[in-house]
């Protein structure tokens, strides 16, 4: 099919009008000084140059011009999803310069935007395999030992039964982690709104650590006494999961006898904040702008002692951001760190 062409008189008209011009005014002259001058037949003249002169530009230089910006669009058809090709073809230059340079923009940003993809799904796979091979080599190592002979043993057999089911525990954690975190990002995990006490909430949320606090003899608590119910509105499951997910870090990374303290303040009219704050290691500013991404984490030594999927703190943030709220990290390095969220106040 041949494509459409937009014509562009601009240069025909200026080009013949010069040029007419020109003839005229020499025309003019020589007939005021070798013949009868008159004004009727320099005019005549001039208008037939002219339209000689439009004729050969217009259809003639710029066919010329054409076949060779053609070419160029032929060439942009080569690339998929080119805009460029979609319109008429113009042979108006500064038209034709605007959309390469538009077509130009926008395939370096699409460029860009693959090659940032492509890193980041080259990471996360690494990823996926670090944190996957160590509970899948562990639980292997300990069946073949059993199947080896050691199942003979009674206490070995349960001892290593049992390292080898805090190996699957681990793998499920992190396989159910994966499809929460999926689901977030594509949108396909529905939000239960509705309103609750979250100074209630986090009361559950302390019960569910008294156990863990005890033996690392760390404290949990509210930064004063809250008498009253503060309601709000979201999904109360999935606010639990937040609160649980931050308090486990504050612990985790908490010095022995800390303290992480919870304090929940009105932001603004409608808006509450919830604000968990430890006074334990805290973390390097290097790190602070990478802190949600998932797998990433600030101690590169490997150490998996507390155990955890590495996709914690990527839920959490995804968790507020379904909200349509927002998340935020202050830390100082041997200080402390404070992770605060706001959430819609109920009326």
């Amino acid at each position: 099919m041949q494509p459409k062409f937009k014509r562009s008189y601009k240069f025909a008209i200026k080009t013949s009008f010069y040029i007419t011009l020109y003839v005229a005014l020499l025309t003019s002259a020589f007939l005021y000084y070798a013949f009868e001058f008159s004004w009727w037949a320099v005019l005549i003249f001039a208008a037939s140059i002219y339209l000689f002169s439009f004729v050969v530009i217009q259809y003639r230089v710029e066919r010329f011009i054409y076949r060779r910006v053609k070419n160029i669009y032929d060439d942009l058809t080569l690339l998929e999803s080119a805009s460029l090709t979609k319109g008429p073809i113009t042979t108006d230059m500064r038209t034709l310069t605007q959309e390469i340079d538009k077509f130009a923009r926008d395939k370096k940003i699409e460029i860009e935007t693959l090659k940032g993809r492509e890193k980041y799904r080259k990471e996360f796979l690494g990823n996926v395999s670090h944190e996957l091979k160590t509970p899948l080599f562990t639980v292997q190592s300990y069946i073949l030992t059993l199947l080896d002979g050691a199942m003979n043993d009674k206490n070995i057999r349960e001892k290593y039964l049992q390292r080898a089911s805090k190996g699957v525990e681990r793998l499920s954690y992190i396989v159910k982690d994966l499809d929460m975190i999926t689901k977030l990002e594509v949108g396909d995990l529905s939000l239960n709104m509705e309103v609750f006490d979250i100074v209630a909430l986090v009361k559950n949320v302390f019960e569910m650590f008294e156990m863990r606090i005890a033996k690392k003899k760390q404290t949990l608590t509210f930064d004063t006494e809250y008498n009253t119910p503060i309601l709000v509105r979201a999904d109360k499951e999935r606010i639990q999961q937040v609160l649980s997910n931050l308090i486990v870090n504050s612990l985790k990374y908490g010095s022995e006898k800390g303290t992480t303290e919870v304090s929940i303040e009105n932001l603004i009219k409608n808006k509450v904040i919830v604000r968990i704050t430890d006074n334990g290691e805290g973390i390097e500013k290097i790190h602070l702008s990478r802190l949600f991404e998932r797998f990433y984490r600030v101690d590169k030594s490997g150490s998996r002692k507390e155990g955890g999927s590495g996709l914690g703190l990527s839920i959490v943030k995804h968790i507020i951001e379904a909200h349509d709220e927002k998340i935020y990290v202050e830390s100082e390095f041997g200080v402390g760190s404070e992770f605060s969220f706001t959430l819609e106040k109920a009326e």
